[in-house]
């Protein structure tokens, strides 16, 4: 009997790559066109708005000292690391875990290199309600998030690690 070898899911790097990609460039576009907390109105919602952020999400740890670089820094490579050595042990079929993950890496990665190099992200996306503003984001956190809804998705529609469909109780 002969046995058919799966692709392993780390095909889907190919992912983090092109998100690791758009992010960097959209950054470096920032950076060079824009002096720091310039605002270019795009919508009556949305503004380029070019930031630094020191800490995690919505600047949490910003003022921590500058340990935290290292701090983010070391989570991004530990959860990178992680997640790979799962994508190799995916089928490349299974979707929905495959581009979760590769998401995650790709967003985490683009944010690494960001604190590596700069010491803080640089974040430029910025919507706003008149006196209401959310916290400014980039291309990676993007990435990250949706990738965290398709680990939810994946919860609840119950796809197995082998890319079939399970039914859940």
């Amino acid at each position: 009997m002969t046995e058919v070898k799966q692709k392993s899911g780390l095909i889907w790097l190919v992912l983090s790559l092109l998100l690791f990609a758009v992010d960097y460039i959209t950054k470096a576009v920032v950076v060079a066109n824009m002096k720091l907390y310039e605002s270019i109105e795009i919508l009556p919602i949305f503004n380029f708005t070019y930031m630094h952020n020191y800490g995690a999400a919505f600047s949490f740890l910003s003022d921590a000292g500058g340990w935290q670089r290292w701090f983010f820094s070391s989570i991004a490579v530990l959860i990178s690391l992680l997640l790979t050595y799962w994508l190799k042990k995916l089928p490349a079929k299974n979707w929905v875990l495959c581009g979760a993950y590769s998401m995650v890496i790709g967003g985490a990665i683009g944010n690494l290199v960001d604190r590596l190099v700069h010491g803080y992200v640089v974040d430029f996306l910025h919507f706003y309600y008149q006196d209401w503003h959310y916290p400014a984001f980039n291309v990676a956190d993007i990435a990250i998030v949706c990738g965290a809804g398709l680990l939810l998705l994946d919860a609840f529609t119950g796809e197995g690690a082998d890319g079939s469909q399970e039914k859940k109780a």
